[in-house]
């Protein structure tokens, strides 16, 4: 009796142990929408490998300064946002510490998912899926740049 009692505890523990190393799909979409803005903020590329898939749409709307309008951009494919984290913030300026990185999660199902970055260019909406087990972003549409609003 003592060795099945045994035997439960080892089991119980066991589990409950990889459960709770395990990240849930909501905190996995997180860190994937993560891992794109802190490319771009720490200049650190090989995080758009690591939650963008190759096939990534990115298409949005940008106001220059002293413009009433918004203007469509290209859109933008895997690699040119892959350039881009390599080079934005390379003199650290374009950011400061008070920059907003701001995620909401809206959905999560098994295979896709959806959320939203408020950062220092402006507001980007995701979609993400799951291949392999692995959460990326597919599209991206986004405007900036953000309005400051203050308190």
């Amino acid at each position: 009796m003592k060795k099945i009692i045994t035997s439960f505890a080892v089991l119980f523990v066991v589990t409950f142990t990889q459960k709770a190393l395990a990240q849930t799909d909501k905190e996995q979409v997180y860190a994937a929408i993560e891992d794109y803005v802190e490319a771009l903020y720490q200049v650190q590329p090989e995080r758009i490998k690591k939650s963008v898939h190759t096939n990534l749409t990115k298409k949005g709307f940008w106001k220059g300064a002293g413009k009433d309008a918004y203007g469509q951009e290209q859109t933008m494919t895997y690699q040119q946002l892959y350039d881009l984290a390599a080079k934005w913030n390379a003199k650290g300026n374009a950011i400061t510490k008070d920059s907003p990185k701001t995620i909401e999660i809206y959905d999560v199902q098994d295979q896709t998912a959806s959320g939203k970055l408020i950062a220092e260019w402006g507001t980007d909406y995701f979609q993400l899926a799951k291949y392999e087990g692995e959460w990326l972003i597919v599209n991206i549409m986004w405007q900036g740049p953000r309005k400051r609003t203050t308190p």
